[in-house]
C-alpha cells in the first residue's frame, strides 16, 4: 500500500510539473466536468469574471452623470480640433496626396471611429508601467484570468464615445459628399473597415506597450507609436516620406487602418502605385495583427521578474 501511495505520489509530481494538471483533474474536486464540457464551464466561469469587471468599470464610470458627460463632451471637442486642423491644410492646397477634401473626411472619419474604439478598450494599457512598478500586476498575475483581459475590462474608457461620436458624424457626412458606387462589398467594407482598424490598432497598442516589461518608464516610447498612430492613420500615405510610410504604414501596419479602405470604398487607383488587393486586406492584417500582438505579449509577459514598491 505504501509503494503504490507513493508512486502515486510521483505521478501527481511529474504531471503538474510538466504543465498538465489542472483544476479540473484535482482529486479534491471530482465532480469537476472533464474534456469538452469541463472547457465549456471554464470559458463560461471566465466570461461571468470578465462580465463583472466591465459592468463594475461601467457603473463606476456612470455614477457621475454629469461629470461623464463633460468628458464625453472634451474628447468630442479633442477630435474636432484635431479635424479643424485638416480642413485648415485644404485652405491652402486643393489636394492632399492626391486626395480631395471629401475623399480626405472619409479616410479622417474611418481613422477617427478606429482609434477611438481601440483607445476606449485597450487604452488602459498606457498605466501599465504603474502596475509593473508598484506591484499591482502580481495581484493580477494571481488571478486565474488574463492579465491583459483584467486590464482592458477593468480599465475600459466610455468616455471615448465623444470621439467615437463626431468621428461617425465627420464619416457619415464625407459619404454623402463623394461619389460611390454602392455595392455589397462596399457596404460590407463601410461597416468592418472601422471595426478591423480598431483591431490593428488596439493590437498595436499591446505590442508597444510590452515594451515596459523591459523599460518600466517606457511609456513615452509606447505613445510615440499608439498616438503617432491616431495622427498617422488620418492623412494620406502620399504625404508622409517614404521611410515613414515604411515604418508606419506598413511595419506598424498603419496604412490599413483607413487608408487603403477608404480606397476601396472610392474604387480609387492607389496614387503611390500600390497593388489593388491591398485595399480590401484590412481584416486580415488584423487578424495577423491580432496573432502578433499575443506573441509579443506573452514574451514580455514571460520576462517580468516581479517587483516590489
Amino acid at each position: 500500500m505504501r509503494a503504490s501511495t507513493f508512486r502515486a505520489f510521483f505521478r501527481a509530481f511529474f504531471r503538474a510539473s510538466r504543465g498538465r494538471f489542472s483544476l479540473s483533474e484535482s482529486p479534491t474536486d471530482p465532480t469537476e466536468p472533464t474534456g469538452l464540457r469541463g472547457r465549456l464551464a471554464a470559458y463560461r466561469r471566465a466570461f461571468t469574471a470578465y462580465r463583472r469587471l466591465l459592468g463594475a468599470a461601467i457603473r463606476g464610470q456612470l455614477a457621475y452623470p454629469a461629470s461623464f458627460a463633460l468628458q464625453c463632451l472634451g474628447q468630442a471637442l479633442a477630435q474636432a480640433g484635431d479635424l479643424v486642423a485638416v480642413l485648415v491644410l485644404f485652405n491652402h492646397v486643393r489636394a492632399m496626396g492626391g486626395f480631395t477634401v471629401d475623399e480626405v473626411l472619409v479616410l479622417y472619419g474611418i481613422a477617427s471611429v478606429a482609434f477611438g474604439l481601440a483607445d476606449g478598450a485597450v487604452g488602459e494599457l498606457s498605466t501599465l508601467p504603474v502596475y509593473i512598478r508598484t506591484g499591482r500586476l502580481d495581484a493580477l498575475l494571481l488571478r486565474p484570468m488574463s492579465a491583459l483581459g483584467q486590464l482592458c475590462a477593468s480599465g475600459i474608457a466610455l468616455r471615448r464615445l465623444g470621439r467615437i461620436l463626431t468621428g461617425l458624424i465627420v464619416l457619415g457626412y464625407a459619404l454623402t459628399k463623394v461619389n460611390i458606387e454602392w455595392t455589397a462589398p462596399r457596404i460590407a467594407l463601410a461597416v468592418v473597415a472601422p471595426v478591423a482598424g480598431a483591431i490593428v490598432l488596439g493590437a498595436v497598442w499591446v505590442a508597444a506597450c510590452s515594451v515596459c516589461f523591459w523599460l518600466v518608464e517606457g511609456r513615452e516610447l509606447a505613445n510615440s507609436v499608439t498616438d503617432g498612430s491616431n495622427m498617422f492613420t488620418a492623412y494620406p500615405l502620399g504625404v508622409f516620406n517614404s521611410w515613414l510610410r515604411r515604418l508606419m504604414g506598413f511595419l506598424v501596419p498603419g496604412a490599413f487602418v483607413a487608408y487603403f479602405p477608404t480606397l476601396a470604398l472610392l474604387g480609387k487607383p492607389d496614387p503611390l502605385g500600390l497593388p489593388e488587393f491591398l485595399q480590401w486586406s484590412s481584416l486580415a492584417v488584423a487578424m495577423l495583427a491580432v496573432l502578433v500582438a499575443s506573441r509579443v505579449w506573452r514574451l514580455a509577459l514571460r520576462h517580468y521578474q516581479g517587483t516590489g514598491s
